[in-house]
């Protein structure tokens, strides 16, 4: 097993620092950490070989949640990620074996692309709607406001912020392209729904003191460009974005945000309108995070970028260089968070991972 001689050391977590760096206000003492999630596999995996929940009992009621805190103090990172739980929108999905080498139980779903379960007015109307209003919704963030270290905070996430995908999702991608031609006002009417429901969610998120920051989710790209016109985006998504970023700001947080693709036909809206303080997911084949900090990352923090194909495929040694050339060009002025172009799959084999976080550790040290 390779050594990783920076994750041996301990870690002092400091929200406050990572506020500060995400937004820009000055080279930060250390490298950040930041990720958009972990798949359980990858977890479970670091929980096994590094045995991180010896000192905890597996009869605990709260158990998963205090494994939780021992496995993000563990790999660096200055906060939990919790939101509102319970809030299930049934979707049509089709899955397949998963062929990963940390196999996910059950195989790995996808979306129905070509029909989803709303395609006409007596569908939405039947719909069962999760409701944002639930009182027993933030029990998770209530518990992490009780028992979270004080050095740590709270990511405000937990499914937030999925305008573009669920409107996707919801009416089937190919049925929404046919859709915003002869049925835009049920269109109209799923993006309402959803923003109403968005905003009711961070609205109760933001009520907890030891929520530092709301991260928001949603792919509205693929690798050449939009999913649908920029036109329609700005009628049906960006206004759900604009309204928690809203929120988030007159509370005091950075409104983080993860989009897969390219971006380049709306960047300007989310940064000048929506006004986004910060962008994750970056994949080479579109733009390497190296080259953003020139661009709009004068302008805007950049969260992740160390490629996930680059990570599958690379040895030890690249991938700690790229580590610290990324960190050598991103982390002057702050506004840089290590982490991946997009998330901790459990088809990147686990040393690369680990990898990638223990040269981040040992940077500048």
């Amino acid at each position: 097993m390779p050594k990783y001689h920076g994750l041996e050391r301990p870690h002092q977590a400091n929200w406050q620092g990572l506020i500060d760096n995400i937004l820009r206000r000055g080279t930060p003492e250390r490298a950040y950490h930041l990720e958009l999630f972990h798949d359980r596999e990858i977890v479970q995996a670091i929980v096994d070989r590094f045995d991180l929940v010896k000192d905890l009992n597996p009869g605990d009621p709260d158990f998963e949640r205090w494994k939780a805190i021992a496995i993000q103090r563990f790999l660096g990172f200055d906060y939990v990620r919790a939101g509102l739980v319970g809030m299930a929108f049934p979707l049509n999905r089709d899955a397949i074996e998963d062929t990963a080498a940390l196999k996910r139980e059950g195989g790995r779903a996808f979306m129905n692309e070509h029909k989803g379960p709303i395609q006409t007015w007596e569908d939405f109307e039947k719909y069962p709607w999760p409701d944002a209003t639930q009182p027993e919704a933030t029990r998770d963030i209530e518990w992490c406001q009780e028992n979270l270290p004080e050095d740590m905070c709270i990511m405000g996430q937990g499914g937030l912020a999925h305008f573009a995908e669920l409107l996707t999702w919801l009416m089937g991608y190919e049925s929404l392209c046919y859709a915003l031609y002869d049925q835009r006002d049920l269109v109209a009417a799923v993006a309402t729904k959803l923003h109403d429901f968005y905003r009711v969610t961070a609205e109760r998120i933001v009520q907890y003191d030891r929520v530092k920051m709301i991260f928001g989710s949603d792919d509205m790209c693929f690798k050449t460009g939009l999913r649908i016109s920029p036109k329609d985006l700005r009628e049906f998504v960006l206004p759900g974005h604009k309204d928690v970023a809203e929120i988030a700001h007159n509370s005091g947080r950075p409104y983080l945000l993860h989009s897969c693709g390219n971006l380049s036909d709306i960047m300007d809206d989310l940064i000048d309108d929506v006004k986004i303080d910060a962008k994750h997911s970056f994949e080479d084949t579109i733009e390497d995070v190296r080259e953003v900090k020139h661009t709009y990352g004068r302008r805007i923090a950049m969260l992740g970028g160390i490629d996930v194909d680059f990570r599958c495929r690379a040895e030890e040694g690249a991938i700690r260089q790229r580590v610290r050339e990324t960190l050598d060009i991103c982390m002057p002025g702050g506004g840089y968070c290590l982490g991946s172009g997009n998330s901790v799959a459990n088809y990147i084999p686990l040393d690369n991972y680990l990898a990638m976080v223990d040269e981040g550790r040992l940077y500048g040290s």
